[in-house]
Formats: structure tokens, sequence, C-alpha cells
């Protein structure tokens, strides 16, 4: 081509979205101009490829090289860099292929808007259009998500390159953000301000529309249950008024899946091993407002058991030996989770007794034409894993001793499966964080495991300033300080102060968790109490003093803890007319106490259990100095049977209590009734707190009523827990109980002197009788967005003539 002026054009160009100068507001759509080629010899890329065209009929002489390449339009963006992007180099021939891949590297670095090759002679000219950099990231319109959850799911940063299509994916993650929370009509607007030397601001402008809720669940394919029947046993709800503080009426593709293994669940519980859940879809209506959900499903046929034996390859354990755990009998319906917590019951029973690698795996045989199923426990030894390493990741503050004492394995332990189940709970237990995962991965040798211990941590401060009402101490305020995991150390400390109508307290406690890093838990409380009990006593009461406390484990369900405390009384506000009872006791006194409790818990649950049984044995002994002698001891013991296999719900729970006490006097000491038992209240619902017992019967110079406590104590409960229809989504549970109890055994000196009349006098005391007191009724408790409110409604049934009671009883309070 002598003489002639050769050209070769290869250009890249993106349109981007709303562009706007200035505000966000009023866009109009515009795009980028194009660089066109010359009219002699162009080659434009197309697609993903670039082609020649010569339109003077001329062509490019082979063997011509790439004397130089220029590189223009780059001003953040060094030449350099813009070359080693590059696979033509100086030198290379005019290669149309290398050309073509030079320009989708150029591309696909998200540098750039623009890139154009242009060929002069034997000179390559690179000219560049620099992607914008984005100054800031907005978010308009959004009130459902908020900024900083938003963030979190945009690729987009501040002070990085601006790219359309980065943009175009942000804008995606955003919708799909706002479909978790059930707003499928949500639009969001990604619009681009351009600023100053080169800077954008991106604007996501959100409209978010109502949420799409479900409207209608359906079932097909079920023969057994009726649709209300499975509407209870999956998560997701119909819409309805009152779901206006819970969120199982919007849809959620995730809860679908959730949902569609409950069914699996409720069907293979209830002997339908064959289940098979064929689809599960939400169907979205053409106005996008609401949701019809539909479960499709083959029930399949219903089994029972038939024939349910073991198998052991267990050395030294018979098959015989382990008959006595099988916990399921021939003819009942097949259940597959009693069957698999029956399998995992005796595997850690096995572990526990020295076989650490034991395995029980159950096996079934179907018989379709009996409808039986034949059951198999077989009973192995594992593949042997020992623990080579821990590693702990994600603490920060927590000290790794703080997590590995938590744990029930060490380096070179065996390690099993429910030890994983087991090492979970206990961190999860200590409240320090959000998330807990253990993970396990290969050793250096085939027997060998490393076990990953991963955290991540929350907030363990806790500052509070809280209210409410209660019938025992009338209205209430709270501040306290507290944390729980002081320093990283584990040490629970807090300072808290309580101020009502009728009692102010204030209390200091700190806790160590590991004293001397050993299974001991030591604190130490010191306290101030006034009780003015003057709405159903004549008198006050003043308490001030320290507690030491000690506890340990012997294992994971038996735990004794030890306390000595050291009290400093007074008894006050005594008029005249209160009871001869009542003014012997005016004054102060010193207790001096040592005390030790027993307890097996097997609970799964301490707050709010649902199955497994508490039993507690205490003592006192009062003595050791100051003026009380007294011995006093506490029997109490908690069973709780869950429902489900009846109800098919885990909100139903039967709870029974029952408690014995009794005090004996020793060594001439003070009988102060402060220290008596007293029923009613809590441990009696429907009477008044120590409203059934001996008390004094008030006449002639002394008219006052006191609640006098007694000696001998004992209480039993039966409570039943359940859903409330309808309520259940907000966080209301109800309750029914019957409660009885008695109290008796006066603890008082009857050989007093009238102060007024310096006479003996020998005021009557009612109510002390061994009879039982009985109530029922019913209550609730809600969990509520401004607290937790517990309403008891108890009637009593059986009561002596003189016991007070009190028919209603609540208590509604909040931290913030």
């Amino acid at each position: 081509m002598t003489g002639k002026r050769s050209a070769l054009f290869v250009s890249a160009c993106v349109f981007p979205f709303l562009i706007q100068e200035g505000r966000a507001s009023a866009a109009t759509a515009s795009h980028y101009s194009r660089v066109q080629p010359p009219a002699s010899v162009s080659a434009v890329r197309h697609g993903s490829s670039a082609r020649l065209h010569s339109t003077e009929g001329a062509s490019i002489r082979p063997g011509s090289v790439i004397e130089d390449i220029e590189v223009s339009g780059n001003t953040r963006i060094e030449t350099n860099t813009v070359l080693s992007y590059m696979v033509v180099r100086a030198g290379d021939p005019f290669a149309q292929d290398d050309l073509d891949r030079s320009l989708k590297t150029l591309y696909a670095t998200g540098l750039f808007k623009d890139v154009s090759l242009r060929r002069e002679g034997n000179v390559l000219k690179v000219r560049l259009v620099e992607n914008p950099i984005v100054n800031r990231i907005v978010f308009e319109g959004n009130h459902a998500a908020k900024d900083e959850d938003l963030r979190k799911v945009i690729s987009l940063r501040p002070r990085a390159v601006f790219s359309a299509e980065n943009t175009a994916d942000d804008r995606q993650k955003i919708l799909e953000v706002y479909a978790q929370k059930a707003r499928y009509a949500a639009v969001v607007t990604p619009q681009i301000v351009k600023l100053a030397h080169n800077r954008v601001d991106v604007v996501f402008q959100v409209v978010e529309g109502p949420q799409t809720l479900i409207r209608k669940i359906a079932f097909v394919g079920n023969k057994a249950y009726g649709e209300n029947r499975l509407a209870g046993v999956v998560s997701s709800k119909e819409t309805a008024w009152f779901r206006f503080f819970s969120s199982a009426d919007e849809y959620n593709p995730e809860r679908l899946k959730y949902d569609a293994e409950l069914l699996r669940r409720f069907y293979l519980n209830n002997g339908y091993v064959d289940f098979q859940i064929k689809n599960a879809t939400g169907e979205l209506s053409p106005d996008r407002k609401s949701f019809n959900v539909t479960f499709t499903m083959e029930e399949g046929t219903r089994y029972r058991l038939g024939k349910v034996d073991i198998r052991s390859s267990l050395r030294h354990v018979p098959a015989k030996s382990l008959r006595k755990y099988i916990e399921l009998f021939a003819h009942q319906w097949y259940d597959g989770k009693a069957v698999q917590d029956n399998a995992t019951d005796m595997e850690e029973l096995l572990q526990s007794q020295g076989h650490p690698f034991a395995m029980v795996r159950p096996e079934i045989a179907r018989n379709p034409e009996k409808g039986v199923v034949n059951l198999l426990f077989d009973v192995s030894e594992g593949p042997r894993r020992y623990i080579e390493r821990i590693d702990v990741n994600g603490n920060t503050v927590t000290q790794d001793n703080v997590i590995r004492r938590q744990l029930p394995f060490a380096e070179s332990d065996p390690y099993t499966p429910s030890y994983k189940k087991y090492a979970k709970a206990a961190l999860q237990d200590l409240g320090f964080f959000k998330t807990v995962s253990i993970d396990e991965t290969p050793g250096s040798a085939q027997d060998r495991t490393n076990v990953a211990v991963s955290v991540v941590e929350k907030p363990t401060g806790e500052f509070s300033l809280g209210g409410g009402y209660s019938t025992d101490v009338g209205v209430i305020g709270n501040v306290g300080l507290k944390q729980h995991n002081l320093l990283g150390t584990g040490v629970d400390a807090g300072l808290s102060g309580t101020m009502s109508m009728w009692q102010k307290q204030v209390d200091f406690s700190v806790t160590d968790p590991a004293f001397l890093g050993r299974n001991i838990v030591a604190g130490l409380d010191l306290f101030g109490i006034q009780n003015k009990y003057m709405t159903y006593q004549n008198y006050s009461e003043s308490r001030y003093g320290l507690t030491l406390r000690m506890g340990y484990a012997y294992n994971r369900f038996l735990s004794q803890s030890w306390n000595y405390t050291l009290t400093r009384r007074g008894v006050g506000s005594v008029w005249d007319g209160s009871s001869i009872y009542v003014i012997d006791q005016k004054g102060h006194s010193t207790l001096s106490q040592l005390g030790t409790t027993l307890v097996y818990d097997t609970r799964d649950n301490h707050m709010n259990p649902h199955s497994g049984y508490m039993v507690s044995l205490g003592g006192d002994f009062a003595g050791i100095g100051g003026n009380e002698r007294y011995l006093r001891g506490k029997v109490n013991a908690a069973y709780y049977i869950p429902l489900d296999d009846l109800t098919n719900s885990h909100e139903w729970t039967a709870a029974f209590r029952a408690g014995f006490g009794y005090m004996s006097d020793w060594g001439g000491g003070r009988h102060d009734i402060i220290d008596n038992f007293y029923l009613g209240g809590n441990n009696l619902r429907g009477f008044l707190d120590g409203g059934a017992g001996p008390r004094s019967v008030g006449g002639g110079a002394h008219p006052g009523e006191d609640l006098l406590g007694g000696r001998t104590m004992y209480t039993a409960s039966a409570q039943l827990n359940f859903p409330i229809p309808f309520l259940s989504d907000m966080g209301v549970k109800g309750r029914a109980f019957v409660d009885a109890g008695s109290l008796a055994g006066l603890r008082v000196r009857r050989n007093l002197t009238n102060p007024v009349t310096d006479q003996p006098d020998y005021t009557r005391v009612s109510g002390n009788s061994i009879s039982p007191r009985v109530s029922a009724g019913a209550g609730f408790s809600w969990k509520s967005p401004f607290g937790l409110l517990n309403i008891d409604l108890g009637v009593p049934v059986l009561r002596s003539h003189n016991d007070r009671t009190q028919l209603l009883r609540f208590g509604f309070g909040q931290q913030f």
C-alpha cells in the first residue's frame, strides 16, 4: 500500500444507565457517541469479533509489523498498564485475531467505557475512554431495607471504577433483598449523576411497593389428612388481619423448601415411609400483590412396625444386653423421629460406657402388602478417629481458653459426631456468639481429624432501662449495667437497681464460670433490699449483706452449688395495732447461713423446657455466728412431657412440679418470721403472696392480721402449655393449670407479753393446718414488642376460711 494511507479501526463501547448532569431526578436517556472509522479501510467490532473492510480495494501487505503502539485518552491508568493488558506488542504483525483479542482484553478489565484500535501506517493507535470513578452510592425510597443491609450485597464501592455491568448486577441483588422481604413488586432504578473530574454518584431509586403476601395455601394429593391439618404443619400461613406482628404470611422460596421438609417429617413420623413431595411452588398473581402456594405430594402406604430387632458386632457388647434400651414396640405406627431418637440414645449410651466409636444405624425392610416395616438396629464400631488439632477462629474479644474449656473434647481424644452436637450447644449457651460452627478436616493420618471451631462474636455488654408493673411490688423501674464476658475472660459482672412502689433494691454481682481454671463456678453478690409490705403486712423489712457462691458439675446433668450468706436484717414500720408476733420481730438481727443444692437436670431448655426432668435437693444451716439457729431442707422436682405425638405440634407440653420444705430450730436462736416458708403467689396461683397458711387473727388492741409463714410446706402443680389459635404467630402462648399446696407449723414464740398491758398475750392464729389448698385456672404469656406480659387467672377450689386470695395475677416489663 505504498503511497496510500491505510487504516485499521476496531472499537467497542458500552451503553450506561440513566446519565444525568447535576441531580438524580428527571433523568433522560442518553448514550456515549462512538468514534467513527475513516472511509478508507476499517475493521468494526460487531458482537464479539472484528472484521476488516476495504472501501478502496486496498489490501494489507503480508508481513507488515507494528512498529509502535500509541495510547491516548488514559488519565488515571498508566500507559504501561494498558500495554500489559494487550495481546499484541510492538514488533508483532498486524494479525486480525490478536487485535480482536486485545480489544476484548482491554474491555474485559472493566476500566474503560470505550476502546478503539486504529492503524495508521505501521503504528497502532489505541484510543480509550476511561470509566468514571464512583464518588458515592446513595439509596432513595428504601424503608423496609436499611442502607447498611443494601450496601452489604452490592459490589459497587466509593472510589472504585464505575461499571454499568456491575450496576446492573447490583440492581438485581437489591431486588433479591426485597424478594426476601416479600416485596416482589419492588422497582429499583439505577441513576448515574455525572460530576466533575470524571466522577459519578450512583443513586439507586427504590419504589418498594406493598408486601407480596400468601393469599392461599393448597395441598394436592393428600388423602389421609385434610388441608386444615396440613396447614398447621407448615410454617407458611395465609395472610390474615391478626398476623401484623408475624412474617409467616410473607412469601419466601426458602421457607417453601423448609415447609416441604416439615411435611416430609410429619408424614414419616406418622407411618408414611414412602411419602414424597413432588413439587412446592408459589405462583405470583398478575397484579404482583399476592402468591398462591401449592404443595403437590404422594402419600404412599401407611406402615406399622413389625419385628423390632437388634444386631451387634461391637466387641464385648452382645445384642441381648442392648434389647432393654429399645423403646419401640411392634404394631405401633412407624415413627421416623422415634426410631432415630432411639438409635441416637443407644449410640450415646454406648459411647459413655467406654465405646467411643460405637455406631447405631436403623435399617428398615418394607412389606407393602401387609403394611409392615421390620426394624433392625445395627450396632457396630465406626471408623476410629482421634483429634489431632483444635483450631479456634473468629474470636477477637473472647479468649481461646474460654472457648476451649466449653468443648467436651481435647487434642488426642476420640472424636464422635455426638461431641460436635454437644460442643456447639455448649458454646451457644454462653451467649457470647451470634453463630457457632464446628467443622472437621482430615488430619495427617487416616485416623486423625482436625476440628475447626468458628465463631462470630456479638456484643456482650448490656445497659438496660426498664419499667413495668407487677402485682407483687406495683409499678417497677430498673436500671442495670452488665458485662457477660468481661475483657473476654467469660466473667459475668453487673450492677443493677430496682425501684417500685413497695420495694427498693440494688445488687452487684460477679461470677467466674471457671474459677482458678477449673470446673468451678464462683461468685460474689452484694445486695441491699428494702421491702414495704404495707399492702398485706403490717411491717417493712430491710436486708443488707453479701453472698459467696461456688458450684461445680459432676457431669452433663449433675451439679452442686454452695453458698454462704451474711445478712443484716431489720424489721420496722410496726404500728401498735400490729399482731403481737410482728411487734416481737421489731429490730435488727444477723443471719449467717451456709447452704448447698444438688441438682440433676435433663431438661432440653432451662428457660422454656419442652422435655426432660429436674430434681433438686437443698439444705441451709444457720448458726455460724449471728442470731439465727435453724436447719432448712428443700426438695423440688419438675417433669416435662412433650405432646408432639398426640398433637403433631411442638407447642404442646405437659409440666408437673412438686416441692417440699421443712425447717427445724436448734440452739435457742431467734424465730424470725422473715425466714419462714410462705405459700401463695407464684407457688400457689389464686392466692395472695403468703396468703395461704398461718396468720394472726386481729382483735382488741391488736386488730392487725399478719401472715406468719410456717415451718412445713408442700406444693404440687400440673400445667398444660399450648398455642392459642390465630395468636401463636404473635408470640402468644396459653396455659391451663391446677395448683395445690399447704403450709403449717407455727414458728413464732407464743409466751409473749403485751407491751401495752404488760400481760401475757395469746393472739389467736388461724390457717395452721396441713390440709391442702387447691386452685385452678388459666393464663397466657405474650412476647409483645413492648415487653413480656404474663396474666394468670386462678380460682381457689379448696381453701381455709381466712386465707387471702388473689384471682388475677399479672406482670409486665421491658428492657430497652
